[in-house]
């Protein structure tokens, strides 16, 4: 035996593509706020790795007689001075069509503060205050439990 369903306006084959062309597209805008959501991941864990107190020398404040703050020791978090490498980063996800009317996406966080880069690597002069990896770490647990919800 074999069942046709063809494709014309009114068969149940039209009504099945337009039932999965829904439903495709569904998934998709559902793909695309948990990539929202592993953005607020990242920047949640991001301002608990920046946040606390730092374990290295005590420094004066630029331009006060008597405020205080203590920076990083090398390979710990930077210390928050300003709050600027702290409060300045930009979420975005970025999305494009993908095979068979899927969607891929992209979720990052970024810093928007150009010493960033200095103080994850280091320079000749600054041992290196990592602290990507230790966001990644922090983060990667709730975007998987995100990504690992049903779709339904």
């Amino acid at each position: 035996m074999k069942l046709w369903v063809d494709g014309k306006a009114g068969s149940a084959g039209s009504v099945i593509r337009a039932t999965v062309k829904e439903q495709v597209a569904n998934i998709n805008r559902k793909v695309v706020s948990r990539g929202v959501r592993a953005v607020n991941a990242m920047r949640n864990a991001e301002l608990e790795v920046l946040k606390g107190q730092r374990s290295g020398r005590v420094y004066r404040k630029p331009f006060t007689k008597k405020a205080t703050y203590t920076a990083s020791a090398p390979g710990e978090p930077p210390a928050r001075r300003t709050g600027n490498l702290r409060m300045h980063w930009n979420g975005q996800v970025k999305s494009d069509n993908a095979p068979a009317g899927g969607v891929a996406i992209v979720a990052e966080l970024e810093s928007q503060e150009s010493y960033a880069g200095y103080l994850e690597s280091g320079t000749s002069k600054m041992a290196a205050r990592p602290f990507v990896e230790k966001i990644k770490e922090k983060a990667t647990p709730e975007i998987q439990r995100i990504y690992s919800e049903p779709y339904a």
